[in-house]
């Protein structure tokens, strides 16, 4: 705890003589660090460490430590670890350079790489960075596919991200029409902040009467930066490069509803610039007020209810009518389109599960889209939604509505703001953040946009009814179905993939895990599947071997080790049909639940490996039932406690050869022979067997791989199965059937005669003589 406050406080003296300080506003320091955690290589998006960070307003500087250090002494060699930043969502990644599915798109993000040989560690600094949450995500290199048995000495990197800011407290705040005198230095730019209303449609901030305040013909003269907006890597701030006394920055489509920084930077060395500056903003466009009325609302909610319980066929016939509905509504909306510049539409927000949403049109799922006027809906996303995957499906009315083939529905899915001007030539896109843009008409019917991991802000969807023609015809409206929805995984990750849920502290995020070689984001990418036939052979293999322990059975019921024979054959049921569950493909049987298949797996197999060693012991057979079954409820509770660990396996098998050693040393100082006696029994049947074992050990532990695993695997079946047969010991002298000493005879008739602890139910076989007198 005291290294970590003499750390803490290191580095917060660091940060504070490493940033800068302009003079005009006061900064305070912040500092937040998260705990390391181990890396792992790159399999999957699980295998990613992700943290997230929040980073307040006004932020001027942030700067990230990333250290990475070694939790072994043994030499690894070197690593490259892999750094991803992102703001307002965790970065989308793609390593290993699969295909995404169709229609999913993204946004790259920041990528570091840092070599690490024992302790390494780096900055990464940036200036005025966006307000909100950032997430830092980290993974070793891609995954060899090796097999590491949990418990075994391994490489392993822990990684440690902190984060130092600089924050201003009493930032000057532009407004309106109103002018701001103020200076600028080459290390100390002028930093302010102004507030962007809703529905504002174009933002402009203007520099005047710019002086250098040292007299001369070039006093007039300014070389000035300004800039407007934030960085969040994917997207930078408006810059404008000022010379003269004046000059201006215009934003249309400016962010709505948040404070937009402005910076301006002094380009001359060794000269303070004094200048007013001054913002402005329009209101181009807004929607019809509806009042302060809720009981429309509450009528529109209750019967948005029934609708969402509806069937689908139910569904049908609200989509009949609507379509209904829009023939009729060139004629009965024309006024408001005509004292409208927009036409927005309430949007109802529905959480349905984790990571789940949907967001569905109050007035039904059909939504009218003009040729004169924009229509617009919003969809607000909030930090709980930014884990999933956002889907738009677009679907155009075409029954009974004649849309010519030259004319088509756009539509732009934007963040921040909305794209209120719609055409086919002008890109979807805000003053500072890019939208994405999808049409649809007679020929293409239904578009389809998917993002992974969406930023948590308000999305704004515009729609717009666009002709090649000035005049759309007789047809003004048609009606559209925009599906916008949450959903955790893209497609539930298909046939060949799981979709999982994933947590960081607090925070939940999904991604899919991938199986029988697929790959990608929704594991579509069939560069490296496995064929059907590789996938039939892999579960044969699997599950047959271990038809490999039928002799073993039948050794140890001839031997009349009967207890040793029932353990066999509980192995080699539950080994069988849990390798027939476990299978990554379609070639697939699960005859009870997977983690029962497995418990009991596991559970079979220590335990096969525990009878085998005791009963080579040749101890006592109280002692040894009792060691049985004290073994067996202590391995049953370590498989509950650990289930996949090393040591659940070399435990009982060291602890049973520390028995079957001590007896034989017994027996052999007792008989002064050694013990067992005879080398036929060392060559033939404890050497070979203890050979089978080693190997199938070594398989086990050192050489299995994703790829090679169901042939070593079964071969592991094989050896081990084997080695009970060479390692049970012969018949004891005097055991009978059943595993009594003394007992019934194996030649079963009618003439047998049963022996109770010990005593004998006598029976004469001469006839008594009875004496009449």
């Amino acid at each position: 705890m005291e290294l970590y406050f003499i750390r803490s406080l290191l580095f917060v003296a660091l940060t504070a003589t490493s940033f800068g300080d302009d003079g005009q506003v006061t900064f305070v320091s912040e500092l937040s660090s998260k705990p390391a955690q181990k890396l792992s290589k790159y399999g999957w998006y699980g295998s990613v460490r992700l943290q997230r960070f929040h980073i307040p307003e006004e932020t001027a500087i942030a700067r990230w430590l990333f250290s990475v250090t070694k939790g072994h002494k043994f030499n690894c060699g070197q690593h490259n670890v892999t750094i991803h930043i992102r703001w307002g969502a965790p970065p989308v990644i793609n390593p290993i350079g699969s295909v995404f599915p169709n229609a999913t798109l993204w946004s790259s993000c920041l990528s570091l790489t840092l070599p690490v040989t024992s302790h390494s560690s780096t900055t990464f600094n940036l200036s005025n960075p966006a307000s909100g949450d950032w997430y830092v995500g980290a993974h070793l290199p891609e995954d060899d596919g090796r097999i590491e048995q949990k418990g075994f000495p391994s490489c392993s990197y822990f990684f440690q991200p902190q984060l130092s800011i600089r924050r201003a407290v009493d930032t000057p705040i532009l407004q309106q029409g109103i002018f701001l005198q103020q200076t600028a230095a080459p290390d100390k730019p002028a930093r302010l902040k102004l507030h962007v209303p809703e529905f504002a449609s174009s933002l402009s901030v203007s520099v005047t009467d710019c002086s250098s305040g040292e007299g001369g013909a070039d006093s007039g003269n300014c070389s000035l930066v300004l800039r407007l907006g934030s960085t969040s890597l994917q997207e930078g701030p408006v810059t404008v490069n000022c010379s003269g006394i004046s000059c201006s920055a215009v934003l249309s489509s400016s962010p709505w509803d948040t404070w937009l920084r402005v910076v301006v930077e002094s380009g001359q060395d060794n000269r303070t610039v004094t200048f007013n500056i001054v913002s402005n903003y329009t209101v181009g466009c807004k929607p019809k007020s509806v009042g302060l009325t809720a009981d429309d609302d509450i009528n529109k909610l209750r019967g948005n209810s029934s609708y969402t319980n509806a069937t689908l066929a139910a569904n049908s016939s609200v989509v009949t009518e609507a379509v209904a509905f829009s023939n009729e509504s060139a004629s009965l909306l024309s006024p408001l389109l005509a004292s409208a510049c927009v036409w927005s539409f309430p949007v109802l927000y529905e959480e349905v599960d984790v990571l789940s949403l949907r967001f569905t049109p109050v007035n039904g799922p059909n939504v009218s889209v003009a040729n004169t006027h924009p229509t617009l809906l919003t969809y607000p996303l909030h930090t709980q939604a930014t884990g999933g995957t956002l889907n738009l499906q677009l679907t155009l009315n075409t029954t009974n509505v004649t849309l010519w083939n030259s004319s088509s529905v756009v539509a732009c899915l934007s963040p921040w703001a909305p794209v209120l001007e719609l055409n086919q030539s002008q890109p979807c896109r805000t003053a500072l953040f890019g939208g994405y843009g999808v049409n649809v008409n007679v020929s293409v019917p239904k578009a389809v946009v998917r993002l992974p991991f969406p930023q948590s802000t308000t999305w704004y969807l515009t729609l717009q009814l666009i002709c090649n023609s000035s005049d759309c015809g007789n047809l003004s409206v048609v009606s559209v179905v925009p599906e916008v929805f949450i959903s955790a995984c893209v497609e539930d990750c298909g046939t060949y993939g799981e979709c999982r849920l994933l947590r960081s502290y607090s925070y939940l995020y999904a991604a899919c895990v991938c199986k029988a070689g697929w790959n990608g984001w929704g594991c579509t990418d069939d560069s490296t599947a496995q064929s059907y036939s590789r996938q039939l052979t892999s579960t044969l293999l699997l599950t047959l071997s271990n038809l490999f322990f039928l002799p073993a059975i039948v050794v140890a019921v001839r031997r009349h080790y009967i207890t040793e024979a029932s353990v066999y054959l509980f192995t080699m049921f539950f080994s069988t049909f849990y390798h027939a569950c476990d299978q990554p493909g379609v070639a697939v049987l699960c005859i009870m639940d997977y983690d029962t298949l497995q418990y009991c797996d596991f559970l079979g197999s220590v335990c096969s490996i525990w009878v085998t060693i005791l009963c080579m012991a040749r101890i006592r057979d109280p002692f040894k039932y009792t060691l049985f079954m004290l073994g067996a409820l202590l391995i049953a509770m370590s498989m509950q406690l650990d289930r996949k660990g090393l040591w659940n396996l070399l435990g009982p098998i060291l602890c049973a050869i520390l028995f079957m050693v001590s007896s034989w040393v017994y027996q052999g100082v007792r008989r002064r022979h050694c013990y067992p006696p005879s080398w036929q029994r060392w060559v033939f049947y404890l050497i070979p067997g203890a050979t089978c074992a080693l190997i199938g050990v070594c398989l086990y532990i050192f050489a299995e791989t994703e790829d090679n695993y169901y042939y070593t695997h079964s071969l592991w079946h094989i050896l081990v199965a084997s080695c009970v047969v060479f390692l049970l010991p012969p018949k004891e002298k005097n055991r009978e059937v059943l595993g009594w000493t003394r007992g019934w005879s194996w030649n079963w008739s009618w003439s047998w005669r049963p022996r109770v602890c010990g005593y004998t139910l006598c029976q004469s076989s001469k006839d008594e003589l009875y004496t009449v007198t």
